[in-house]
């Protein structure tokens, strides 16, 4: 799940919540949202390795 921040930057967090915090893990900051779609696309990738 990707949310902008009010500096402009992109964050990528994670789809479950953490169940010892209760909120999405941080997966990641990115200046632009196309950089925060691929680092997804590999997250998403490594997790079938």
């Amino acid at each position: 799940m990707i949310r902008k921040l009010r500096s402009g930057e992109y964050r990528l967090y994670s789809r479950k919540v953490n169940p010892k915090t209760g909120r999405r893990r941080n997966l990641g900051t990115f200046k632009s949202r196309a950089a925060a779609e691929k680092h997804e696309r590999d997250v998403q990738y490594f997790k079938r390795q």
